[in-house]
Parts: C-alpha cells; structure tokens; sequence
C-alpha cells in the first residue's frame, strides 16, 4: 500500500517518520491524534522485531515440543509482518527472516517426531539462539534431516521477497531484471513443489540470486544481475 511517510500530532505539532516507527502515536506526547503529511510511497516494510528471548527460557525450562506452539504463532506473526519496501526504497531479504522461516520448519519438525535426534534438538536450539539476531547457521551445520526443511523455509522467505520485489517493479519498471525474477520464482516453485528436498548448495543460490538481484536494482550493477542469472543458470 501507498502510505503518507511522515505524521503530525495534532496536540503538539511534532512530526515524526511513520516509516521509521510504523506507529501512529507521537512519540513526544504520546498523542494517538495525528495526521499524515506530505507525499505517499509504497510501504510493506511493518515494524516489527524478533524477540525470542522468552521462548529460549520457556525450551531451557522444558521441552522443544511444549514451547512449540507460543514459538511457532510468534515467529508466523514475524513472517507475516516483515516486508521489503520501506517508503518506496527497496531493502535486502536479510539472514533474520530466513532464519525466522527456518526456526518455524524445523521447530515443526521435531515438535510432530515421536524420537528427534540429539542432533535435530541441537539444531533447533542452536536456531534458537541466533535468529533474532540476525544469524543463519552455514549449510554444514544443518543435519542431513533438516536439509528438505531448509529448502521449504527459504522457498517461502523468497517467494515473500518476490512479491514485494514484483511490486516494486510494478512503480519502477526494469524488464531485464523482471525476467530474472520470473526466473527466480520458476526455481522457488519448484522446491515448494518437491516439499523443499533439494540440495543445501542450491537452496544458498536461491538466496544468493535473491540478492544479487537487490543489489542489480539499488546500484543499477549490471553485473550484479549477470551474476544472478548466472547463478540461476547453475541450477538447471
């Protein structure tokens, strides 16, 4: 959506960037009386953090499979909320909502087995601990067992960051990289289509296209672009 980017109190005449806070209460008196002012962009980008604190103290007091539903609604409202366009500019897809997207498939994993490994558990813990700040644990870390949850977790990350990249297309048009998106999105349904078994490498490349991509559109790199179809090329 189109949204004013900067909000007026009506009490006390402060003005404050709605695209920075994402609230509409004024942050010098309180007031929930404001207006929007000056032009409107696009913005999806919700401000929102990751704050898993409380659910790493809820897995040390019990178990994975306990703390599972109260992590998994939070990390689905995260997921849901996070957004890449931010007062029209165009932002990166970041290690946090990947990670988000991969603590909510593995969590799942290991809440619905009847015996997890120790090595799942400690993946999940390891997911735990990181992801809120903004960590992904490298491909040699993920146990043979978590690989197809991996694949799943960035599909879906990527198909979020596809839509709001189609978006932002739509208001500042770039065939070349249009083609490669579609290209990008044709990979991305086909992992969701083999429920996420493909490879560690390849499930890196999606995310790597992803970015190369970002940066193709923000530095006008035409390199960058050659590079993520290159990397998408790989793949067939």
């Amino acid at each position: 959506m189109e949204i004013r980017g900067e909000r007026e109190c009506k009490e006390c005449d402060h003005r404050w960037s709605y695209y920075e806070t994402g609230s509409v209460s004024c942050p010098q008196c309180g007031s929930l009386r404001s207006v929007g002012v000056g032009g409107r962009e696009r913005h999806t980008a919700t401000q929102t953090d990751l704050d898993l604190s409380a659910h790493r103290s809820a897995v040390g007091d019990g178990s994975i499979r306990d703390a599972a539903p109260a992590l998994k609604s939070d990390l689905r409202d995260y997921v849901r909320q996070t957004g890449y366009i931010r007062g029209g500019e165009l932002l990166p897809l970041g290690d946090t909502p990947l990670a988000a997207h991969e603590l909510l498939h593995a969590v799942d994993v290991v809440a619905r087995s009847n015996r997890p490994t120790d090595d799942e558990q400690l993946y999940v813990i390891s997911l735990l601990q990181r992801a809120d700040e903004g960590e992904r644990l490298a491909p040699d870390a993920v146990p043979d067992s978590m690989t197809d949850a991996r694949g799943l977790a960035y599909a879906e990350a990527i198909d979020a960051y596809c839509r709001d990249l189609s978006t932002w297309l739509d208001d500042n048009p770039n065939p070349e990289v249009r083609t490669t998106l579609e290209t990008l999105s044709n990979h991305r349904k086909r992992v969701e289509a083999l429920d996420g078994a493909v490879s560690l490498s390849e499930s890196e490349a999606l995310v790597e296209a992803a970015r190369e991509i970002h940066t193709a559109l923000v530095d006008d790199d035409l390199d960058a672009l050659a590079s993520a179809r290159d990397t998408l090329a790989a793949l067939f």
